[in-house]
């Protein structure tokens, strides 16, 4: 194995002790297919609830297909069906790489994989019948009739919540088993974000529903809507860049001291931001106070994350303009870095005064779920997809047309967004009339859908390049450095 290798982490052979395949090939392929799939409904669906705020909406007086369970459809599918395939998909192959050893059971993981996808169904089917509940990035029906105990549709939240455990069995058994190995910072985020998963969606959905009424409940929903982000979606997606940019740089991370450094950092501070959701509201100020102050201290555990990634790209420059995969990383960092530093500010009750309520909450949410972690994804994809299919990629222009419109078209609706919100959030300073606002907002508004639909086609083009790449003839043939590395 090459020198940088050893020293970024320890990649494991490509078969167990007992000579069998140490990666279930077929659960990635599965679950990334799965991904992209719940993307193209989930952007669908928002595209479609866009259309509402230009007249144009396309159900009129339809109760089932309503805006507003598009909107439910939009979220869920990206939170549930997206990220959650998606990063599920890239730690059965990670996780075995750096342990060696397989997951607990291929078939349990076709289990799993079968029975997430039935609630995913089942997810979309509750929402559009009117099943859903009134949290956050939480709308899964609970299945019960409320105050009583009376069935009304499946129990999607206590499947989460199992199907969450199976998962955590599944993927911590090689953990486990490597324990006496020395852990790659990747292990560390993967370990904790499978923990906090579980935790986070019975806090979120069983406790405030059932336990905690009125502001209470209130306080404990905000931690879930940001703790799903902060204590899932983020190690996760920081353990993926910690893997897979060293990896395709073929060099050792910056600073292993930094990312140890930002394990903590995440784990202290990030479990209290929650409450920054529900600013200026009867929640009492010391619990907001504290929610803005840890937001904004781990603004700082952010910067050094992105430090430590852009350092260690010194001197592979040129691989921004080479490697497909790295350009989607890198975006993805700067847009990052871009959305934590305003939320640093965001999150102060001076800020809140102007923006609370406005479409610059929209945009931000839009470039830390989309630019973010979902190109980085995006650049595990464009990285693994041909060596897990064992075919070159079907076509090169496609990729590229996949990337430049995902990426202008997620600039331009973050600055829409943004623009919107500061004038609407100044004109309701000033006490103008709603229908004032409304009509001010309209042409942000057509800006928003159009890149909206540049970002769904550049997605297309990605999804019809990954179905063109599997049925290619066009054998995959990897470079002989990586095969070197993958056999030492």
């Amino acid at each position: 194995m090459s020198s940088a290798m050893t020293a970024t982490m320890t990649a494991q052979p490509l078969v167990s002790t007992d000579g069998k395949p140490l990666v279930a090939y077929h659960l990635v392929r599965w679950h990334i297919a799965a991904a992209v799939i719940s993307l193209i409904i989930s952007m669908s669906a928002g595209f479609l609830y866009s259309l509402q705020f230009l007249g144009y909406f396309p159900f009129v007086n339809n109760e089932i297909l309503s805006p507003g369970h598009f909107r439910l459809i939009h979220t869920n599918m990206a939170a549930y069906g997206w990220l959650v395939n998606g990063f599920t998909a890239m730690c059965y192959y990670v996780i075995p790489r750096l342990t060696g050893y397989r997951v607990w059971s291929a078939k349990l993981g076709n289990l799993i994989f079968v029975v997430w996808q039935f609630i995913l169904l089942a997810t979309i089917g509750g929402l559009v019948m009117g099943k859903a509940q009134a949290i956050e990035w939480g709308e899964t029906p609970t299945g019960f009739r409320p105050g009583s105990f009376e069935m009304n549709w499946v129990p999607v939240d206590l499947l989460v919540a199992v199907g969450a455990v199976l998962v955590i069995a599944q993927l911590m058994v090689p953990i486990f088993k490597a324990r006496d190995q020395k852990f790659y910072v990747t292990l560390w985020y993967f370990t904790a974000g499978l923990i906090w998963l579980a935790l986070t969606y019975l806090m979120g959905n069983i406790i405030p529903e059932w336990v905690l009424p009125g502001a209470a409940g209130a306080a404990v929903t905000g931690l879930f809507i940001h703790d799903l982000v902060g204590l899932y979606v983020t190690p996760m997606g920081w353990g993926l860049m910690y893997f897979f940019v060293p990896l395709i740089l073929r060099k050792p991370i910056w600073s292993h001291s930094l990312s140890v450094i930002g394990f903590w950092a995440l784990a202290f501070f990030y479990p209290l931001g929650g409450v920054h959701h529900f600013l200026i509201s009867p929640i009492p100020d010391y619990v907001e106070f504290g929610a803005i102050t840890t937001t904004i201290a781990i603004e700082v555990v952010v910067t050094t994350v992105v430090v430590n990634f852009f350092m260690t790209l010194r001197g592979k420059w040129s691989a921004l303009r080479t490697n497909m995969a790295i350009r989607w990383f890198y975006a993805g960092a700067v847009m990052y870095f871009i959305t934590c530093l305003q939320c640093s500010f965001h999150v102060t009750w001076m800020f809140q005064k102007i923006i609370h309520f406005t479409d610059w909450v929209v945009g931000h949410a839009h470039m830390i779920m989309y630019g973010t972690f979902t190109f980085w994804i995006f650049g595990v994809i464009d990285w693994l997809w041909p060596r897990i299919v064992k075919r070159e990629w079907y076509s090169n222009r496609l990729r590229g047309w996949h990337f430049w419109l995902s990426t202008i078209g997620i600039v331009i609706m973050f600055t829409d967004l943004t623009i919107s919100g500061l004038i609407v959030g100044f004109m309701q300073r000033e006490l103008n009339p709603w229908s004032d606002m409304v009509m001010a907002s309209i042409p942000f508004w057509w800006v928003r859908t159009f890149s909206g639909g540049m970002m769904i086609t550049g997605l297309l083009c990605g999804a019809y390049n990954m179905w063109m790449t599997a049925r290619s003839d066009r054998e995959y043939v990897e470079d002989a450095h990586y095969i070197a590395v993958e056999a030492d």
